[in-house]
């Protein structure tokens, strides 16, 4: 039987206090839709339809990438069931079972789904809903059972809808649920808002199916994490916390150290192998992968980077979009950006901004230096205060170190220009000209010492400043 996916994402989220859309507040580095498309995904659905409304042209470009999604807008905004109704253009011929879930539930599993795709189908019902016991029902719609059995769902009432009698109902509605296609849009149709909103609330469907003598069914969540919307700031950083400590658990088990588990900020993409080491205060992000026997310290974030084996990365470095090979050592306080790559062995040392440079094999650049838009071969020197002037005004040159070059202290190479293999370039040099291999290079001119100098100067000022005044 076909299973067919529809996500609410329409809302504005006012609780959050924010211009930007809610459900693409990040969730531990993505935005916690991507959660929820990724769980639905692995349903493998017929379709995927997500309703939007504020902000929708925002989702439209941050969603864009996921294949085989179909926008829907809901505007206005009056309800749930007025949601589900904006779905029927694109799902007209569907059959099969339709899944709906909300776009904040980040927490929600596939094989819960997958059970409550089970339970409704193997009961044959026209719904089913997710419910979940909770000590503080405060917010939600409330479960109101059958009278008779007391087990069978009579109707859902919202809270705000709700008798005091009825508040002190634990059972919650978790606003997920599985529906026969068969009926299911002419059922919306006589949704009418009769409530405290005047909106077409989607639990009605509850008590008119029931009237059409058709099955409803429940299925309770075991885990009641899962079911956690965000609705607030201090929500989505409780939910990150949930997310990044079992992520934080699953590496700690394949062999990884975390000295601070609390301060080590990993995103679910990344990969770190056994052996390595992370200090307090690290932040790894996006797909970034870490190879074995590494160690990182304290205040180091990287992003979207690839790191070898047996790789030290020194205290409060930034490293992006880059990648370092085994045996390389960074930091402190370095920058590597722009598919900045070091090489095996190589030392990138405190205050080095590497950008769109490749730095060779056992090749070191130790102290405050720019190395931008730069090819730097092996076993290469690059003394303190180097600069690669890549920037004419216009467009961006590049510079060419060849292997074992050594680049004096607080030289400028003034590209596009090349220093030749095993060529020195003399300290304070500015270098305008290849370099050729073998060669020193100096542009300063001849030191000269201009005896007594500071005397001199200091009558002269003496002198201008005339007598002073009693």
């Amino acid at each position: 039987m076909d299973t067919h996916i529809v996500i609410l994402a329409a809302g504005k989220g006012t609780r959050m206090k924010s211009a930007w859309p809610k459900v693409l507040h990040r969730v531990a580095g993505l935005p916690m839709i991507d959660y929820v498309l990724a769980t639905a995904a692995r349903l493998e659905p017929k379709t995927t339809t997500i309703v939007i409304g504020h902000a929708s042209e925002a989702l439209r470009r941050v969603l864009s990438g996921h294949r085989g999604v179909t926008f829907v807008v809901q505007e206005p905004q009056l309800g749930t069931g007025h949601a589900l109704q904006m779905t029927e253009p694109a799902l007209r011929g569907a059959t099969g079972t339709l899944v709906l879930v909300y776009g904040d539930v980040p927490l929600l599993t596939t094989e819960t789904l997958r059970g409550l795709v089970d339970r409704h189908v193997k009961a044959g019902a026209a719904a089913t809903v997710m419910t979940a016991v909770l000590d503080d029902p405060t917010g939600y719609g409330r479960i109101i059972r059958s009278s008779v059995s007391g087990e069978g769902i009579a109707r859902i009432v919202e809270e705000r809808d709700a008798s005091s009698a009825e508040r002190a109902i634990r059972e919650i509605n978790t606003g997920i649920y599985a529906f026969d296609l068969d009926g299911l849009f002419d059922a919306l149709r006589t949704v009418a808002p009769d409530n405290a909103q005047g909106e077409y609330y989607l639990p009605d469907l509850v008590a008119i199916f029931r009237k059409q003598h058709r099955t409803v069914e429940t299925v309770v969540a075991a885990d009641t994490n899962e079911i956690r919307g965000i609705n607030s700031r201090q929500e989505l950083a409780a939910v990150s916390r949930i997310v990044r400590q079992a992520k934080n658990d699953a590496l700690m088990a394949a062999g990884v150290t975390l000295d601070d588990p609390a301060t080590a900020y990993i995103d679910g993409d990344v990969t770190i192998g056994a052996d390595t080491t992370i200090h307090p205060v690290v932040t790894i992000e996006g797909t970034s992968a870490i190879g074995s026997g590494c160690e990182i310290h304290t205040g180091v974030r990287i992003v979207n980077s690839i790191v070898g084996d047996r790789v030290t990365i020194y205290d409060h470095c930034l490293i992006v979009d880059a990648r370092i090979a085994n045996d390389a050592k960074v930091g402190p306080f370095a920058h590597l950006r722009n598919e900045a790559q070091v090489a095996e062995g190589a030392r990138v040392g405190n205050f080095v901004e590497l950008k769109k440079t490749a730095l060779g094999r056992g090749s070191k650049a130790a102290h405050l230096a720019y190395l931008g838009d730069a090819t730097i071969g092996a076993n290469v020197n690059i003394g303190a205060g180097t600069i690669t002037c890549n920037y004419d005004g216009e467009k961006k040159n590049k510079t060419v170190i060849e292997d074992g070059a050594f680049i004096g202290s607080d030289s400028q190479l003034i590209a596009p220009v090349t220093i030749g293999k095993d060529a020195y370039v003399g300290s304070g040099a500015t270098i305008r000209e290849d370099v050729p291999p073998g060669a020193l290079a100096v542009s300063a001119g001849k030191q000269r010492n201009l005896e007594g100098w500071v005397a001199e100067r200091k009558k002269k000022r003496t002198a201008l400043a005339g007598p002073r005044k009693a």
